[in-house]
């Protein structure tokens, strides 16, 4: 059986575009260039805190998933409602987010 395209190059045959230097001036040069910022942009290592305020953040929109599909307050359960414990963990996940703007308006002005 015939096919539509019998011409597949494999993948170690095409050149890469990006490793070559295109002329000064020239379109080539502005898309590496914004190649190299956009790399830039998109290596950003998360640190211990980011990791922690990213868990909260999950175990606060599991929790709010809970409270909006089943009317069960996880966290008012497993520490008991009204506590301190448990008013601790509702602080640390709103402070979770703020430090989340904070990041993602960090992020998007070092891109720009």
């Amino acid at each position: 059986m015939a096919t539509m395209n019998p011409y597949i190059p494999e993948r170690r045959q095409i050149t890469d575009r990006r490793n070559h230097a295109a002329p000064a001036g020239s379109m080539g040069a502005n898309r590496m260039a914004s190649d190299r910022v956009s790399a830039q942009a998109s290596t950003h290592t998360m640190n211990a805190v980011d990791w922690i305020s990213m868990v909260l953040l999950i175990i606060g929109g599991l929790n709010w998933g809970a409270v909006g599909l089943f009317g069960l307050d996880v966290i008012a359960n497993v520490f008991g409602e009204g506590t301190a414990i448990a008013r601790v963990i509702y602080t640390l996940v709103g402070l979770a987010a703020l430090y989340s703007i904070y990041t993602a308006s960090k992020m998007s002005r070092s891109s720009t």
